[in-house]
């Protein structure tokens, strides 16, 4: 049985918004991690939730070391 098509729109209930956020962020993380191990890819990915934390991944240490230096470039005010 294959899912339905999810149309793309702001999801209004903010406690929905919230769960989805969660569910889908650490979907993209585990990708991430799996492109890493299965085509020994070095991948970085930075995501901010609405209220502006931070979470993010990188395959190497280098690349925790990047996103900071390159995070630092921006006034990063929520």
């Amino acid at each position: 049985m294959a899912r339905g098509k999810v149309q793309l729109k702001r999801i209004e209930n903010a406690t929905s918004r919230q769960v989805t956020f969660s569910k889908r962020k650490n979907g993209l993380l585990k990708k991430a991690y799996e492109l890493s191990i299965l085509c020994d890819a070095e991948v970085a990915v930075i995501v901010f939730s609405q209220k502006g934390t931070l979470f993010k991944f990188a395959s190497t240490d280098q690349y925790v070391s990047f996103s900071f230096s390159f995070l630092d470039c921006f006034d990063l005010v929520f």
